[in-house]
């Protein structure tokens, strides 16, 4: 990058000067990862100080089936193949109930989209899990499910939210974004919800009160300036309803290990590399700097390993996500040496261990416990950059 260039850019990071379209794709054109960081760890030390934020959360998926064939997504099944299920309401407050003793604050649901499910399962499933897990926030369903509920029930996505915010949704999930560019999109999405679906349920999400994640699939046959105007409709939709609490850039998968009916789901393997652990940095660092208006960017470390989510702790990320316990869609697909769980004490030791100071929080974001850092008294101690 031009020396000059260089520096405009980091005096508007550094006045508070929002980057244009141009410039975060002159961002992601950088070699310089160390300096790109450095302009990051800046951001978030401002906007979060020295914490890393996690919660004690469990995923249900609780069913597979789904009509959909997404190119990139391992986790789908149809009716009648091998491996689909699709959970009793009862299995899956047995097993939500399994994790309660471990003081559990959020459970985080996704499913497929069941051709044959009926509307009301849904709203069913959200009271009895709260009935039997009531200090547990539910986030629960991408806007792609609640757009698959329009259809199924008849209903509006108002009425359909207002049901399941009756029946304890707290918040929505932040999937089914994918890439918003529909030169991308067309190649990657086989569901009829794009932009314009996935911003109206979230911007009526917002207006009802909710706070909702938003997500990036990155790292598959998009290109830099894709990402870049990802976000840049994202930071539009927060301008105007400041319903955002968190990004999380999501690390493409390859279909390593799902053979067990003999078929790898994924069809963009044969053309795509996964992106490296720079590439994930680099990624997280730009994001940080082009998000304004959205307080916390999120390391997922099921989908990027656990050292490459400490690194992007200094690369512009201030959520370690939770302890999870079980991510079948990613690890449906890659078997990237990732545990299915993490409890509180192996986070509490991994953002320490990257130098950081660990905060327990909710759904919303709301502090539950805050811990102490690492220990400045061992000289082997690490610290996060300096600012």
């Amino acid at each position: 990058m031009d020396v000059g260039l260089k520096r405009e850019l980091e005096e508007k990071v550094r006045a508070g000067v929002r980057l244009t379209r141009e410039d975060g794709i002159a961002l992601y054109e950088s070699d310089d990862l160390a300096w790109l960081g450095g302009l990051a760890h800046e951001v978030r030390t401002r906007k979060n100080g020295d914490v890393v934020h996690f919660n004690v959360n469990r995923h249900l998926n609780m069913t597979n089936v789904c009509t959909a064939s997404c190119a990139y997504c391992s986790f789908q099944r149809k009716p009648g193949e091998k491996d689909a299920y699709t959970m009793r309401i009862e299995e899956a407050v047995k097993l939500a109930k399994a994790m309660e003793g471990e003081n559990l604050t959020e459970l985080h649901i996704v499913n497929g989209l069941h051709p044959n499910l009926p509307w009301r399962y849904y709203p069913r499933s959200l009271r009895e899990l709260k009935a039997a897990l009531p200090d547990v926030s539910l986030k629960a369903f991408t806007a792609t499910e609640i757009h698959h509920f329009e259809t199924i029930s008849g209903l509006s996505a108002s009425e359909i939210l207002d049901e399941l915010i009756d029946a304890g949704l707290e918040s929505l999930t932040g999937g089914g974004a994918e890439i918003f560019d529909w030169e991308v999109r067309q190649h990657i999405v086989d569901h009829r919800t794009h932009w314009e679906d996935w911003s109206r349920i979230h911007r009526l999400a917002h207006e009802k009160g909710l706070k909702t994640p938003c997500t990036m699939l990155y790292g598959h046959i998009e290109e830099p300036r894709h990402r870049v105007d990802h976000v840049l409709r994202l930071r539009e939709l927060q301008d105007e309803t400041g319903g955002f609490q968190v990004f999380i850039p999501l690390r493409y998968q390859h279909d390593f290990v799902d053979m067990k009916d003999g078929k790898v789901r994924n069809r963009l393997q044969a053309r795509t590399q996964m992106a490296t652990g720079a590439e994930a940095l680099k990624t997280f660092a730009v994001s940080r700097l082009l998000f304004d208006n959205v307080p916390h960017v999120k390391v997922f470390w099921v989908m990027h390993g656990v050292q490459t989510a400490q690194l992007a702790l200094q690369h512009g990320a201030d959520d370690m996500d939770g302890s999870v316990v079980e991510y079948k869609i990613t690890h449906d697909a890659d078997n990237y040496g990732t545990p299915n769980k993490l409890t509180r004490e192996d986070l509490l030791d991994l953002i320490r261990d990257a130098g950081f100071r660990p905060v327990e929080r909710n759904t919303r974001y709301e502090i539950i416990r805050e811990y102490d850092g690492p220990d400045p008294a061992r000289r082997e101690s690490p610290q996060p950059m300096r600012v």
